[in-house]
Formats: structure tokens, C-alpha cells, sequence
């Protein structure tokens, strides 16, 4: 039996993030959720302008970015609402990620989302040839945010 969709309640958390956030509305609004089932979600970006840094390439503190946000919307797919606050967050650069223009892809897992927290990896690929340019790990506490009314637990488990 396949998977249920966790798309459309991943993006009904992105808009929550974009309305309410102020840093991800401005750094990456044009970030394109394209797959979501319980425990993994599937991202895609074209880079712009305001991605990159002075050497014309992608920016390391966006791909960072890029990391808490998969992997709060990684948690997100299995059914959290709110998805908690970050307690670790590591990321690695294995190459450039691109310029202005090239789209990346990212995929995001949930791998464990305990009582308390919940653990995440991310992986950001280059367009031309599914080219690994970074990872990063994301760990957040999420007790408090297991009380949420909007939680969908039950839905959504892995």
C-alpha cells in the first residue's frame, strides 16, 4: 500500500511559515514544495539574486536556511503543525550550489519524531546532475509543540 500524501497539510504549514515568519517570506518565497508523504518531502528552488552572495553563488547562510526550513517541514509531514524550535543544526558544504538561475533540489526526512525531539537530515542536489552540493542535519525540540490543536498525528504516521 503506498503512502498517504502528506503534501497538501505540509503546505498548508509553508503558508503558515510565509504569513507569519520574517525571514523565510523574504529569503526564499518562491520555494516549491513538489512531493510530501509521511517522514520525507521533496523541494525544489530556482536561485535568485537574493540567494546568493558576493561571488555570485549560491550563499552559504541560504542553504543553512534552506536546512531549518526542510527540516521543519521534514516534521512537519509527519503530521506536526507546529513543528517545534531547533536545538542542533549542522550543515555541509561539499561544493558551490550554483548561481542566479540553476534550480536546486532538496530532500528532507524525519528519520525519528520522539516525545520530545525530533531528528532530521536534508540533502540540497545540483539540476544537472542530481550532483550532492550540501547536507545538514536539523534537530528539534518538540514537546511543547506535540500539544497543538492543529497537530494531525494520527493521519500522518510513518
Amino acid at each position: 500500500m503506498a503512502p498517504v500524501s502528506a503534501l497538501p497539510f505540509v503546505k498548508t504549514v509553508w503558508s503558515s511559515f510565509l504569513a507569519t515568519s520574517g525571514l523565510e517570506p523574504l529569503l526564499i518565497p518562491h520555494l516549491k514544495l513538489v512531493d510530501a508523504v509521511p517522514g520525507f518531502v521533496k523541494m525544489e528552488l530556482k536561485i535568485e539574486k537574493g540567494h546568493t552572495n558576493r561571488l555570485e553563488i549560491l550563499h552559504g547562510g541560504t542553504v543553512a536556511s534552506i536546512v531549518d526550513l526542510a527540516g521543519s517541514l521534514a516534521v512537519s509531514s509527519r503530521g506536526m503543525y507546529s513543528t517545534g524550535v531547533s536545538t542542533d543544526l549542522n550543515v555541509t558544504y561539499i561544493s558551490s550550489g550554483g548561481k542566479v538561475g540553476d534550480k536546486i533540489f532538496i530532500e528532507s526526512k524525519c528519520h525519528k519524531l520522539g516525545r520530545s525531539l525530533a531528528f532530521t537530515t536534508v540533502e540540497l542536489f545540483k539540476s544537472h546532475k542530481h550532483e550532492l552540493f550540501a547536507r545538514g542535519t536539523h534537530t528539534k525540540y518538540i514537546a511543547a509543540a506535540m500539544k497543538d490543536e492543529n497537530n494531525r498525528l494520527d493521519e500522518y504516521k510513518v
